[in-house]
């Protein structure tokens, strides 16, 4: 899949990568129980990489840190059953390569669940499991 090694070449390599089955790029989180079909998904297929401060045109955008993270770990938490077994990283990217400041973007780090489909609660207390396919989040 990709690398654990989060540094500049690792983003501008991860940049150059098209959406799919392991890779999936947000400008931002807009809603935790969209972001909840994404980690489902990609914990019931292969795992995969979620980054958030980009565009769907692999352009960095920037995002507030604290508030993105705070979206994910919430999406998980209340959405997500079980939890996905998920890492975040927080990375910088370097104004002098890219922007005239500095940009934050936060790459999620999803892991594939070894025994149990991850599901979605839904409002009605219902579960819906997810799988990848392409760059679809679909349901099982």
């Amino acid at each position: 899949m990709f690398s654990k090694k989060f540094d500049q070449e690792f983003i501008n390599k991860l940049l150059k990568e098209k959406e799919g089955i392991h890779l999936e790029f947000k400008q931002r989180i807009s809603s935790q129980e969209k972001i909840a079909k994404t980690l489902s998904a990609m914990s019931n297929t292969e795992g995969g990489i979620l980054v958030i401060g980009t565009s769907d045109q692999r352009r960095i955008t920037g995002i507030d840190p604290e508030e993105e993270r705070f979206m994910v770990l919430e999406a998980n938490e209340a959405y997500c059953v079980p939890n996905a077994s998920i890492t975040l990283h927080e990375i910088c990217i370097d104004p002098a390569t890219h922007f005239e400041e500095e940009k934050f973007i936060l790459v999620v780090v999803i892991n594939r669940s070894k025994d149990q489909v991850i599901c979605v609660r839904q409002p009605d207390g219902s579960h819906i499991g997810y799988r990848r396919e392409g760059d679809k989040s679909l349901r099982i």
